[in-house]
């Protein structure tokens, strides 16, 4: 592998990068993180889409650690609240970032809101950029039912409160396998993999 091309996933969620190293395992490339490079500033998150936001990170972390990189930018949006938190779904109670305390205020917000009206829909836009350069931009989604109480031990974010019917489960009660099969990020990750494997078969991650 050490002749196969090195791809940065540009981010410092732990749960975000354990699920794209399962979802790339079986590309011919190097994954790195920034455990791999001295410490990284983030970008200001300017956009105002997902994808405006996953553009600017790739391209900023591809031209600050010189190599490909993955970035994503994704969150929850509900439809009783007009699509919050959508881009600010990581900091959605202020900061510093903190899991717990979005969801306490997601579920305040959505106090005496009936479960017919609790929709929401979890998107993810991941973009692959070299340099300034951005390669390839893919989205996926997955549509849900907002939960007062949280169930599962899996996952992250929102995932206790993410209910999903057509499963009977929430996303913090998959199993690794499962959720990386039908969640947002595992959605996009599958539209990324075809177009990763082309550009290193064609010797363009280079």
């Amino acid at each position: 592998m050490e002749s196969a091309p090195a791809i940065v996933i540009a981010t410092s969620n732990a749960g975000k990068l354990r699920e794209v190293r399962q979802a790339l395992a079986e590309v011919p490339a190097r994954l790195l993180d920034f455990t791999h490079f001295d410490a990284i500033s983030e970008p200001e998150e300017t956009g105002e889409t997902f994808a405006e936001n996953a553009r600017l990170k790739a391209a900023y972390y591809a031209c600050v650690t010189n190599q490909v990189c993955i970035a994503d930018d994704s969150g929850l949006e509900v439809g009783a609240l007009g699509g919050l938190p959508g881009v600010h779904s990581a900091r959605f109670a202020g900061w510093p970032r903190n899991d717990a305390a979005n969801n306490t205020e997601l579920i305040r917000r959505l106090a005496g809101v009936p479960p017919e009206r609790r929709t929401a829909r979890f998107r993810c836009v991941l973009a692959l950029a070299r340099g300034t350069e951005v390669l390839q931009c893919v989205e996926g989604s997955v549509e849900g039912i907002i939960m007062d109480t949280p169930r599962g031990t899996s996952g992250f974010g929102y995932d206790p409160h993410f209910y999903i019917p057509s499963l009977g489960k929430t996303a913090a009660e998959l199993d690794p396998v499962e959720k990386n099969r039908i969640s947002h990020r595992g959605r996009a990750l599958a539209r990324l993999v075809p177009h990763l494997v082309e550009l290193i078969q064609n010797q363009k991650l280079a």
